[in-house]
């Protein structure tokens, strides 16, 4: 069909997916016949969904995409919109992943490697003199642009998490593939252009779980197995453990690792060794073709000489010329049938790797099922806790409410209390100036001593009084209760406000 209303355009099929948001299709330009690989890039339609990609993160990887042009990666020729998607149309990379490749090959000389690395590395260098970090170099964005030449050409994709690198602006992230982070990003530490030199192949840190991987990458647990390191030469584990530091200030830089011995005598070795096969292979082919002259003019003259009189030579030239043509026949035949038999190793090896993929995506099937089910847990568990929540707050609100109405009974018998012991100081002083004013002399000393007998009574019912008052209202001061009354109502309706 048409790409998003473009009729010069056409998409034709699916080459794979890019993360939880992306999907790259193969498309063809009707003029020319040009096929392309279209990226379509789900866009975040609002601030609060968390489905695609955000606008600022679309046009960061797009901005990158138009800055750099470089044989080791991957081209921009134009951008599409429409509702839902943004699509970049990309250069397109047909060879299939460097890893893929490499497992189908029965074996790989360290020359043959640096080969590859050294691409790897110039495409890096390129990023890094523009201050430009990939954040995602894995063997998943490491492509072939065509494997059927002898020595594929390198192409970097996918800068979806690309930034660039601006000085004295600390940038902290996590994110990336487990198995593939360098360390500071697992730590959440101050990120640079040296997170791109955390190269590793078949990750020597996977673990049995996410947590394990992480933890051996921040520990920078690793070591050479045997099992695959037995025949790899002393200066390719140099290469691999300098990659391989924590400290980024000591892991190697771009131009350290492409003027590392490893990189250079190899690929000088491999110069030498080229040229010598090259002229190995000219000189069988002149002795061939010499001897093939040599054969056709010994059967010419032989043939030749046998014949009847009455042929002429023009037949004899058909006849060579047919025998010439069987040869080739059979040349073409001994080809093919090599051909073929590559191919059978090759489609052998292309079932064992989709099986090896079809059981790792069954396992993270499983794994994410697990994780489903879990999350389900954890929620219902959350959604308990609330509920049990919510009756508690209503019991302390209950509560609350008997505490109020047990304070005001209190407060209300206190007034009383304190009326009534009014009352009584007021009569008592009436009664003894009432006394004191009738008979001063002849009951002064009765009178003292009723007065004094009837004074220490009310003076212990008052002090009786007074003790109960004051304890009151020192447990339950009224300034104080509504105070923390207010406090814990606020409280409760921030935290639970359907409550």
């Amino acid at each position: 069909g048409k790409l998003n209303g473009h009729s010069d355009l056409n998409v034709l099929h699916t080459l794979g997916v890019h993360g939880q948001f992306a999907i790259v299709k193969r498309c063809q330009e009707k003029k020319t016949g040009v096929n392309y690989a279209a990226k379509f890039i789900k866009k975040r339609q609002s601030r609060a969904s968390r489905r695609g990609v955000t606008r600022e993160e679309i046009e960061r990887e797009v901005n990158i995409l138009r800055e750099i042009k470089h044989p080791n990666i991957v081209t921009l020729h134009d951008v599409y919109e429409n509702k839902t998607d943004v699509v970049l149309i990309l250069e397109l990379v047909s060879g299939g992943e460097l890893f893929d490749f490499l497992a189908q090959k029965e074996s790989l000389s360290e020359e043959e490697a640096t080969r590859f690395i050294k691409q790897i590395l110039e495409g890096v260098n390129y990023l890094h003199t523009r201050k430009i970090a990939h954040f995602d170099l894995k063997p998943e964005n490491i492509m072939l642009l065509d494997k059927t030449i002898p020595v594929p050409h390198i192409k970097l994709i996918d800068f979806g998490l690309a930034h660039k690198i601006e000085d004295g602006v600390e940038f902290k992230n996590i994110f990336g593939t487990p198995e593939f982070v360098a360390p500071e990003i697992v730590n959440y530490e101050p990120l640079g252009l040296a997170v791109d030199m955390w190269l590793s192949g078949a990750s020597p840190f996977l673990g049995d779980n996410k947590q394990e991987t992480l933890s051996n990458i921040t520990a920078v647990n690793y070591e050479f197995d045997e099992e695959f390191f037995s025949h790899t030469s002393d200066l390719a584990k140099d290469f691999i453990a300098k990659l391989l530091v924590k400290d980024t200030r000591k892991r190697l830089s771009i131009p350290d690792a492409l003027s590392h011995p490893w990189i250079t005598v190899s690929l000088r070795r491999l110069t030498v060794q080229s040229k010598e096969e090259n002229k190995i292979h000219d000189n069988k082919k002149s002795a061939m073709r010499k001897l093939k002259a040599k054969r056709l003019k010994e059967y010419t003259m032989k043939s030749h000489s046998s014949m009847p009189p009455n042929n002429t030579y023009v037949n004899f030239e058909r006849f060579a010329q047919v025998v010439e043509d069987i040869s080739n026949a059979e040349h073409r035949y001994s080809i093919l049938a090599r051909n073929y038999e590559t191919l059978q190793e090759d489609v052998e090896a292309l079932i064992s790797i989709y099986n090896e993929k079809e059981t790792w995506y069954k396992e993270e099937n499983e794994n994410v099922r697990h994780e489903l089910s879990q999350l389900r847990y954890e929620s219902r568990k959350v959604e308990s806790m609330k509920r049990s929540l919510k009756n508690d707050m209503r019991l302390v609100g209950s509560s609350l409410g008997n505490l109020s109405g047990r304070y005001s009974e209190l407060e209300s018998r206190y007034d009383n209390l304190n009326k009534e012991l009014t009352q009584d100081l007021k009569w008592i002083q009436e009664l003894v100036q009432g006394v004191i004013q009738r008979e001063p002399r002849a009951i002064a000393l009765p009178v003292r001593c009723n007065f004094g007998a009837i004074r220490l009574l009310k003076i212990w019912q008052f002090a009786t009084y007074w003790q109960i008052a004051s304890e009151i209202r020192r447990l339950f001061d009224c300034s104080e209760i509504r105070e923390a009354m207010v406090n814990l109502y606020r409280e409760m309706s921030v935290k639970c406000p359907d409550v």
